[in-house]
């Protein structure tokens, strides 16, 4: 039945100010969890204190797998790689429910100077996947405790969501098939969100990524003989210009698209003319189609220029995410669930959308679902550091609140 058809039991509030004080809002979840959120505070911080970057999450997914078996949970290895599924089956009920978690980490210095800064030099939790993963495994506990549902319910914990494609992996390895799921649910923190804050938001959500190699031949020379040469760096200079005016001059005003020329790379002495010139560019749609076009201009404007230079241009093009599209339906079921949770005043019904880009955007192709946002501090509040930055730090504030608010989902999806 549509949630908008259905009314829901208001659920007790509290205050996230103290992760280590749980209030009674929390009872719902089972006895288990109640005063122990500090344990996956604890969690947390360990997981942090031990990151692993794409497809190298060996020991973050045998703590979950360990977790997830001790609590009572069916658990399946290797989807992905070094992706984990756990699966509590409840009843005789048909459907199932599919929530995912990302686990790794990035290639960043950490900054923080906290008691559980990273132990690796050049790798940080600067995303907050630790975060996600302690949230849902906090819920798990709390599910595992309570067994009031009645159907299928797929924890799903990722690899690779930085730039390496987990999602996708997963899939390949038949993660829908071996586990099918009716409807699918992810959450992402959000910096500059006050924490425990939650934000939806129906169709395109999050932008497309494309990754692109341009690369400039021409003829190097001598630096003062310019004419015995044909420059590609002065080709290169003119095409970074060029290019921003595909979004201002080609792409309709009333839609986002973004074209970052990241990186430029030439010569190594102010005398000599180099032979190659190399572009990086970061390309960002919000529709499919303003992505085809994007595309097919960055093309031909690129090999235009070059031509008018009198050199060459090679062009990489590495597709990356699509654009994540919220299904309406269960945006709207996971939007009523926060709403009765922590009331209005604590929800965004409709946000923006964001550029930035999440490989959930594929397992939403297959199975519909919601990508939604939890606020991870604003203000001048340390979760107000922006993710991605080395002195960010996922808000502990918040495992508390994720953990009741999967656990809301899970109890309500099955009970509709």
């Amino acid at each position: 039945m549509p949630m908008a058809q259905r009314s829901f039991a208001p659920l007790p509030r509290r205050s996230i100010c103290n992760p280590n004080n749980v209030g009674p809002s929390m009872s719902y979840m089972g006895d288990a969890l109640v005063g122990k959120v500090g344990e996956f505070i604890q969690l947390r911080r360990d997981i942090h204190r031990h990151p692993e970057l794409a497809f190298e999450e060996h020991r973050t997914s045998e703590l979950v797998a360990a977790k997830l078996e001790a609590w009572g949970y069916s658990v399946h290895r290797g989807l992905g790689g070094t992706g984990v599924v756990g699966v509590l089956k409840r009843g005789v009920g048909k459907r199932s429910l599919g929530i995912r978690a990302d686990m790794d980490a990035l290639p960043i210095q950490e900054t923080t100077g906290l008691d559980w800064t990273s132990s690796k030099p050049g790798l940080m939790h600067a995303c907050g996947h630790d975060g996600h993963t302690a949230m849902l495994l906090a819920a798990a506990k709390a599910i595992a405790d309570t067994p009031s549902f009645d159907g299928t319910l797929n924890l799903i914990f990722q690899p690779a969501e930085e730039g390496g494609g987990g999602a996708v992996r997963m899939m390949d390895d038949g993660l829908f098939e071996q586990h099918p799921c009716d409807a699918v649910f992810a959450m992402h923190n959000m910096p500059g969100t006050p924490a425990g804050h939650f934000v939806f938001r129906d169709g395109a959500a999050m932008a497309s990524s494309d990754y692109i190699t341009i690369r400039i031949h021409g003829t190097g020379g001598h630096g003062a003989m310019p004419h015995r040469a044909a420059d590609p760096l002065v080709a290169a200079a003119s095409i970074v210009m060029a290019l921003q005016t595909i979004v201002s001059r080609n792409v309709d005003p009333l839609d986002t698209a973004v074209v970052t020329v990241g990186a430029l790379h030439a010569g190594n002495a102010n005398n000599v003319i180099p032979a190659v010139a190399t572009m990086e560019l970061s390309v960002r749609a919000l529709d499919p189609d303003v992505r085809l076009l994007l595309e097919q201009r960055i093309k031909a404007l690129v090999n235009a220029q070059a031509e008018s230079f009198g050199v060459r241009a090679e062009i990489d093009w590495r597709k990356g995410y699509c654009v994540l599209v919220n299904h309406t339906k269960e945006t709207e079921f996971a939007r009523q669930v926060a709403l009765n949770l922590v009331g209005s005043d604590r929800v965004t019904l409709h946000g923006p959308a964001i550029t930035g880009s999440e490989d959930f955007a594929f397992m939403l192709e297959k199975i519909p679902g919601s990508y939604l946002l939890i606020g991870n501090g604003d203000g001048d509040s340390a979760g107000a550091c922006m993710v991605h930055n080395p002195s960010y730090d996922f808000n502990d504030d918040n495992i508390a609140v994720g953990a009741a608010y999967w656990a809301a989902l899970v109890r309500e999806f099955f009970a509709s």
